[in-house]
């Protein structure tokens, strides 16, 4: 616990740090923009991202025991992968003048990268499954 308060109070000093000199030298660091960003980083968490996590664990939380980790895996990764390469995908920060920006067909190689995410939890799930009809399944955590 201590070292966790520890923690807390390090980070808490940083997080003041960085607000001190975010208006200290406001002219050249926008506070009205950090403000916009951060809040709506919260509200893009709070409505959107933590319903979406709910709902998936609540739809998988009646899976077989055996099974319901793996599929949870592949749907974080996928999101997450997801969630990195969306920009790219729709092309923010492309500009005519510059091929080079953004030289590749990003929505297939996304396809590609969701396609294998979603072979490895399908192995992970086939690999519970024998391990079920064996008698070899792990025990619960």
């Amino acid at each position: 616990m201590r070292g966790r308060l520890i923690a807390y109070g390090f980070g808490a000093t940083l997080i003041g740090v960085g607000g001190i000199g975010l208006l200290r030298d406001a002219a050249e660091t926008r506070p009205a923009g950090w403000l916009v960003w951060f809040a709506g980083a919260a509200l893009t968490h709070d409505l959107l991202l933590a319903p979406l996590v709910l709902g998936a664990a609540l739809l998988t939380g009646r899976l077989p025991e055996p099974y319901r980790r793996p599929v949870r895996v592949s749907l974080v990764l996928a999101a997450c992968v997801s969630a990195v390469a969306l920009p790219m995908v729709l092309g923010l920060g492309n500009r005519a003048g510059d091929p080079s920006r953004l030289p590749r067909a990003y929505g297939a190689d996304l396809a590609i990268i969701l396609a294998l995410i979603g072979l490895a939890g399908a192995l992970a799930v086939a690999v519970s499954a024998v391990r079920v009809r064996r008698g070899r399944s792990r025990r619960p955590r």
